[in-house]
């Protein structure tokens, strides 16, 4: 079902991640593939622990996204399931999307303004005119879903004639819970006020006007009031969100040529899937086993392993098993055969082996990590599209992992059984069919 944006749907070694949602069979290639350790200090290989308890309460997750007034779009809200895909020919606004998405996740993370928009003048709407004090700027927001219920973050940026926050508002069941503005634009902060209901109704402070005030207050909240206790407990679940984003755009041309050993963690480029290849595949064989079905079922040659074999220098190489002892390297695959295997590999993983910063001070069973891919379907052909969409919908299953995409034709990607995708929200970003013209 497509739904118009404007409408509203309901250096330790990484932790081994959770285990997947399914078992399938796994062929191995015989003794090619050597399981050897990271480093002699290293513990063997285990298979990854089953996952922590389902959490009793849900995991912070962004289930709105609002753009007021972002470079091309205006008055825009754009909904947010599990597995979310935004459609759209090109100059629909797509990437903007994902752009103010990625921006609210670093300014959650504690980057400043200036690294967050390093062009903010291209976030202004071309139509914005300078009011009386020549400013200008942008607005966009989100709503976070989680143990305390919806809390929306509302910010406004200015952008001419310098670059700060001038408005930032947590919201909550009809209550402010934190409010800034900026009161005197000779002075680099803004006055924020916020929800305390003890002796006093608010509790006032000045602070930056280049940072996200929401992800300051645990620093400026002592929690002695239930009011404030509240609002620790809205931006804690707003910054835990935001913070669980992986931007993730792999690109074929770097994913060809032997990589060193390193951390086995996959670079958002996918740079060093090789590398990372060979750790899961020693990690956990029920996760290596959906991969290598998932990509076979997009294959037009036979595959019957995924794996990688360290070469002399320390080099690491990724190759397929063709069967009769034939091994295919990766640097003869097309450029889509190499987006659709690391598309499934980031799928199929989790946060512990994708390279981003979660929040470390919150247990990986309260956080669902929501992967950003722009251009889903670039190189992919209809088959290799429809077989990782049907793939992110069993991955979004369980909770741990969302997934928001880019594609040009919400039609092409899901085909006749795209109702049967759970958790699937379609987005039509086409001007004339969302009103964003």
């Amino acid at each position: 079902m497509t739904v118009p944006p404007q409408l509203t749907p309901g250096s330790r070694r990484p932790r081994p991640s959770a285990p997947p949602f399914g078992a399938a069979p796994v062929r191995r290639s015989g003794d090619t593939v050597p399981e050897p350790r990271r480093h002699l200090s290293d513990p063997p290989p285990q298979a990854a622990p089953e996952d922590e308890a389902a959490p009793a309460r849900p995991r912070p997750a962004v289930t709105e996204l609002y753009l007021s007034a972002y470079a091309g779009l205006r008055r825009t809200r754009i909904p947010v399931g599990p597995l979310t895909l935004l459609a759209g020919p090109s100059g629909s606004g797509r990437s903007t999307v994902l752009g103010a998405y990625a921006a609210l996740a670093a300014l959650g993370s504690g980057t400043s303004l200036e690294k967050v928009f390093p062009d903010p003048a291209a976030c202004v709407p071309e139509t914005a005119r300078p009011d009386a004090q020549q400013r200008r700027g942008f607005r966009i927001g989100c709503t976070v879903d989680g143990p305390v219920g919806p809390v929306r973050l509302d910010l406004a940026v200015q952008v001419e004639p310098a670059l700060r926050i001038v408005g930032e508002r947590l919201t909550w069941q009809g209550t402010t819970l934190l409010e800034t503005a900026l009161s005197n634009p000779g002075r680099r902060f803004v006055h924020a006020a916020w929800h305390t209901a003890g002796a006093a109704p608010v509790t006032r402070g000045a602070l930056s006007d280049d940072r996200l005030t929401t992800a300051m207050l645990p620093l400026r909240v002592g929690g002695r009031t239930q009011g404030e206790q509240r609002v620790l407990a809205a931006a804690e679940q707003v910054v835990v969100a935001l913070r669980s984003v992986y931007a993730c755009e792999p690109r074929p041309a770097a994913m060809r040529a032997p990589v060193p050993v390193s951390s086995g963690r996959l670079l958002s480029g996918c740079d060093n899937l090789a590398d990372v290849l060979l750790r899961t595949r020693t990690e956990c064989a029920i996760r290596h086993g959906l991969l290598v079905s998932a990509v076979r079922e997009a294959a037009l040659r036979p595959v019957h392993d995924v794996f990688a074999e360290v070469r002399p220098g320390g080099l690491v190489e990724a190759l397929l098993d063709r069967g009769a002892g034939r091994h295919t390297p990766l640097a003869r695959l097309g450029d889509g055969e190499l987006r659709h295997l690391a598309l499934c590999l980031v799928l199929l993983t989790g946060p512990g082996v994708l390279e981003f910063d979660p929040a470390a001070e919150v247990p990986h069973a309260y956080q669902s990590l929501t992967v950003l891919a722009d251009s889903l379907d670039r190189d992919l052909d209809t088959r290799q599209l429809r077989g990782l969409v049907t793939l992110a919908g069993r991955a979004v299953s369980r909770g741990h992992i969302r997934l928001i995409g880019t594609v040009r034709d919400a039609g092409e990607a899901l085909g006749a059984d795209g109702a049967a995708v759970e958790g699937l929200t379609v987005v039509d970003l086409t001007p004339d069919g969302a009103g964003n013209g």
